[in-house]
């Protein structure tokens, strides 16, 4: 069987650079080296492409220093990175990307809409669900229209936060604190924080206008934080795995708790309220539905002491980090990490393929999403 040359990119220039070299890392290891030769592709926090020549260059950071610069070229008859040491340049053809980025210029788009352009088959949501589901008020809106029970917001616009006095009032008009505060197009809880008065709620809103000009305003629910993965689309039905719950050690699951808080804990299965778990699973498929999702997403809810459930939010690219929970759900349901990964290439693969009844020339100009 002849190799397939997959290419990861990682890092990206958002808040979350970090934590998509942790997934990376992960992601490589496990990767089948029988079936794919490797092009990592690691992206500065300014936005430099460097080729990456080791997995230990990733972990000890030094891969910042790399001096081969490497492009994917948008020229779809090409299909390929071009590379460049000084004077010298030369293409690497390329099978499929694995974007293993978070956060903005990365789960939003706009890499995705680069291979699109390249025609790379690629891991993951399109260029229309990784944008509706990265901005939070886009997602609540689709939330809605479907009917999934959803916590009740009020958008704020970073221009407004010039007349505070207006805003606070306006959304103290709408719920009584404690409220949650949150930048629209964020992840891993950057800009997210929890306002039990006044005080809070300004400095909460000028935070979150630091990653985004979108913000949102949510009430506060009480219930347990749980998440669902989701893998499939496309031609393949979309599955969920089982319900993990969030025991974080801060109020909320912020940035801190996440990823470096030794007392933060994830359980699988556990006890919840009877049927809760099957109603998280059923709107988990649902919302990734509804976004037109493809390959994979993690799906967030909270439940309440009834069994209600309340969606929360849905990630396109979730983390592969140590303790992320997206591998662990589906390890929890006997599927290994590197299965994992080797379904999520294949299933990448498969993203234009033609079925047998399908005609069309090399050059077919439909949309990747016409069937």
């Amino acid at each position: 069987m002849d190799r397939k040359k997959a290419a990861v990119l990682f890092g990206g220039q958002s808040s979350e650079h970090e934590v998509s070299c942790m997934s990376a890392v992960n992601v490589i290891r496990q990767i089948d080296r029988e079936k794919y030769d490797l092009l990592l592709i690691g992206i500065t926090k300014d936005g430099q492409w460097l080729r990456v020549d080791s997995l230990e260059a990733i972990e000890d950071g030094t891969w910042r220093q790399g001096a081969v610069r490497a492009a994917i070229l948008p020229d779809a008859g090409r299909k390929c990175a071009l590379l460049q040491d000084g004077e010298r340049q030369w293409e690497e053809k390329i099978d499929v990307v694995f974007p293993v980025l978070h956060g903005l210029w990365g789960e939003d788009g706009t890499i995705q809409g680069l291979l699109e352009m390249a025609r790379i088959p690629y891991v993951g949501c399109g260029v229309l669900s990784s944008a509706v589901s990265m901005d939070k008020l886009y997602t609540k809106i689709i939330a809605k229209n479907i009917g999934v029970p959803q916590a009740d917001y009020e958008p704020v616009f970073r221009e407004e936060l010039t007349d505070m006095e207006t805003v606070v009032r306006r959304i103290e008009g709408r719920f009584p604190y404690p409220v949650f505060i949150k930048p629209a197009n964020s992840g891993s809880s950057r800009g997210i924080s929890r306002a039990e008065d006044r005080k809070q709620l300004e400095e909460g809103l000028k935070e979150a206008a630091c990653h985004d000009r979108k913000l949102l305003v949510e009430e506060f629910i009480s219930g347990r934080e749980v998440e669902c993965a989701v893998f499939g689309g496309g031609r393949r039905e979309a599955v969920a795995s089982g319900v993990g719950e969030i025991l974080a050690a801060a109020q909320f699951y912020d940035y801190e708790a996440k990823y470096f808080s030794e007392d933060s804990r994830t359980v699988v299965d556990p006890n919840l309220p009877e049927g809760a778990a099957e109603a998280v699973r059923r709107a988990a498929v649902a919302l990734f539905k509804a976004v037109d999702g493809y390959g994979l997403a993690r799906v967030d809810f909270f439940v309440r002491a009834d069994g209600r459930i309340v969606f929360n939010e849905i990630n396109t690219m979730p983390g592969f980090t140590a303790i992320s929970m997206y591998p662990m759900l589906w390890e929890a349901r006997g599927i290994s990490k590197a299965q994992l990964i080797d379904m999520l290439l294949a299933h990448g693969l498969e993203r234009w393929e033609k079925t047998d009844d399908e005609t069309g020339s090399d050059n077919d100009q439909r949309h990747p999403y016409d069937g």
